[in-house]
C-alpha cells in the first residue's frame, strides 16, 4: 500500500499557529488532502498532550487513530476514512557547543504514549520548561536529546527539521553544524533520516556525502490546516504500522528486490505481488520503503537565496560567489541561503547527480513524471507540485482566501483529495469540475511548465503558472508566515 504521510505540524498550542489546529480539523484537513498518515505534533505540551489522550487512541501497533465519538464520517469529503495519528513532536535546541551559539530543531518520533509521557518527564526533570510552547525552547544539546531519548525508548526516531535553515537547523549557516557527527556525536549513527524544509529538495541533500546512506523525508511543518501536505513523504509498506515506517526509515536507501522497469523509465515496485502486500502469505517479501517524496518548489521557500530583505539584495550562489557575504547597501552581514550552505557541505556537484526524469505509477495507473538521479538510482524520486489552491487562485486572479476561490476549492476537493488532483486526475475530469482554466493550471504544474521568482532571507518566494503580468514583481512579502525561521 502507498500511505501519503505528513509527519511535521504544530498544534494550537504552539507559537503562530492556528487556533485551528484542533485533533479534529486536523484529521478533517488530511482527509481533505488525502494524507494517510499525520503526526499528532507538540506531545511535550502537557495541554496538548491531554487532549491527544481525549482524543486519539492506541491501536497497539505504534499508531493512534480517533476516537469514534470525535469525529464522525462526514459526507463530501473524498477519502472514506480518517488518517491515523503518529505521535511526533518537534524541540529547539539553544546552547553552546566549542565556542558557538547552536539553534536546531529536532523531530522526536515514538510508538507509545507511555514513551513520550517518560521522555516529557525527564526533560521537565532537567529543567525544559513545555509548558512554554508546543515547541519548546529547551537548553539541551542534540547530543543530551538523543541521548535522554533513546535512553527511554530505543525505537524512537529523531530527525533534524528542515535541516537547512539559517536560523534553526542541524546544518544552518546561523546556528548549525558542518556535520551530523558534529552535532549528535555518538549517537549521528543512530540519525537515519534528516528532514528537507521548504528551501530545499532532495537533489540538493544528495550533494551531501555523510546522508549516502540516510533517508531524506519531506513534512510541511504546518501552521494551520490549509497548510498540511504541503510537502509529504509517500510510503510503500506492506502494512500501516509504527515497526513498518521505522523499517523504512532506517533501511533506505538500500539496494532490495523490487521490480524496476527500464523501458520509458518507468520506475515501479508494483508489478510483482510479493512486493505489494496483496497476499498476505508474500508480505514477508515486501521491504517497507520510502516510494518517493511530494515538495514544494525549493526556491519558494524563505531562505533559498542569499540576501537582505531590508536593502533588497537577494543573490544566486555564483552572484555571492563574486560579490562576497556583506550586503552593499547597509554593510551588514547578509542571511545566507540554503542552496549557498549546500555548496559550502556539498561533497559533489549536481552534474554528479545525473538527474533525470522517472515515470512513476499512481495506485490508479496514471505515470507520474518525478526527477531522479541515474548516479543513484536506488534514492526515492521526488515531484514538486504548488498546492492547489494557489492554482486556483491565479487562475481566478483572486487571493487564497477570497469568496473566488474558496468555494471551487471546496468543489474539488469535495469529489477527490488535493494530491490525486494535482497528481492522477484525468485534467478532464478535472475541467468538467472546475473549468478549463483550472485544469489547464493544474496541467502545467504537472508539466513543470512554471515560473518561479526565489524566496531569501525570510521572504517567501512566488510561483507564476501563466506568464501575464510578468512585468509586474512577483515577490509578496504578505506571504510570509509568522514563524520563528
Amino acid at each position: 500500500m502507498h500511505i501519503i504521510a505528513d509527519l511535521q505540524l504544530h498544534s494550537k498550542y504552539a507559537r503562530a499557529v492556528s487556533p485551528q489546529m484542533t485533533i479534529s480539523n486536523i484529521a478533517l484537513w488530511a482527509r481533505r488532502k488525502g494524507i494517510g498518515l499525520v503526526a499528532t505534533g507538540d506531545w511535550t505540551h502537557p495541554l496538548w498532550m491531554r487532549e491527544i489522550k481525549a482524543n486519539l487512541e492506541e491501536l497497539g501497533n505504534g499508531l493512534l487513530a480517533l476516537r469514534a465519538e470525535v469525529v464522525p464520517p462526514k459526507a463530501g469529503l473524498p477519502a472514506p476514512e480518517n488518517p491515523l495519528f503518529l505521535l511526533a513532536t518537534e524541540v529547539s535546541s539553544i546552547y553552546t557547543q566549542n565556542g558557538k551559539v547552536r539553534r536546531v530543531h529536532t523531530l522526536i518520533w515514538v510508538p507509545s504514549l507511555a514513551s513520550a509521557d517518560k521522555i516529557s518527564k525527564e526533560m521537565t526533570r532537567l529543567g525544559c520548561n513545555l509548558m512554554s510552547d508546543g515547541r519548546p525552547i529547551i537548553g539541551l544539546s542534540s547530543i543530551r536529546v538523543a541521548e535522554l531519548v533513546f535512553s527511554i525508548e530505543p525505537k524512537a526516531l529523531i530527525i533534524p527539521a528542515h535541516a537547512w535553515t539559517p536560523w534553526f537547523s542541524v546544518y544552518g549557516s546561523l546556528g548549525g553544524f558542518d556535520s551530523l557527527e558534529e552535532a549528535f556525536g555518538p549517537f549521528a549513527k543512530n540519525i537515519y533520516a534528516i528532514e528537507t524544509g521548504l528551501s530545499s529538495n532532495p537533489a540538493m541533500n544528495w550533494r551531501i556525502k555523510e546522508l549516502d546512506h540516510r533517508s531524506i523525508v519531506s513534512f510541511s511543518d504546518a501552521h494551520s490546516g490549509p497548510k498540511l501536505g504541503r510537502e509529504a513523504t509517500v510510503f510503500e509498506l506492506p502494512e500501516l504500522n509504527y515497526e513498518n515506517i521505522y523499517r523504512a526509515i532506517k533501511g533506505a536507501p538500500m539496494s532490495f528486490p523490487r521490480t524496476r522497469e527500464s523501458i520509458n523509465g518507468i520506475q515501479s515496485s508494483t508489478m510483482d505481488p510479493r512486493l505489494r502486500g496483496d497476499d498476505e502469505k508474500e508480505k514477508d517479501f515486501f521491504v517497507p520503503r520510502i516510494a518517493f517524496t511530494i515538495e514544494f518548489y525549493p526556491e519558494e521557500g524563505k531562505y533559498h537565496y542569499t540576501g537582505h530583505r531590508a536593502c533588497n539584495i537577494r543573490w544566486s550562489p555564483e552572484e555571492t560567489k563574486k560579490k562576497g557575504a556583506v550586503c552593499p547597501v547597509c554593510g551588514k552581514p547578509l542571511t545566507q541561503g540554503v542552496m549557498q550552505r549546500v555548496e559550502e557541505l556539498a561533497g559533489r556537484s549536481e552534474e554528479d547527480l545525473q538527474i533525470s526524469n522517472v515515470k512513476f505509477p499512481m495506485p490508479n495507473g496514471k505515470l507520474v513524471e518525478m526527477v531522479g538521479s541515474k548516479a543513484f538510482p536506488d534514492r526515492p524520486p521526488f515531484v514538486m507540485l504548488v498546492p492547489l489552491v494557489e492554482i486556483i487562485a491565479e487562475a481566478v486572479g483572486s487571493p487564497v482566501a477570497s469568496t473566488k476561490v474558496q468555494p471551487v476549492y471546496q468543489k474539488l476537493t469535495d469529489q477527490f483529495d488535493e494530491f490525486s488532483l494535482l497528481l492522477s486526475i484525468p485534467i478532464s475530469d478535472i475541467a468538467g469540475i472546475a473549468g478549463e482554466r483550472i485544469a489547464q493550471g493544474i496541467e502545467k504544474v504537472r508539466k513543470g511548465d512554471i515560473l518561479i521568482d526565489p524566496g531569501y532571507d525570510g521572504v517567501f518566494g512566488v510561483v507564476k503558472i501563466w506568464k501575464e503580468g510578468e512585468e509586474k514583481p512577483l515577490l509578496d512579502a504578505s506571504k510570509e508566515q509568522l514563524t520563528m525561521f
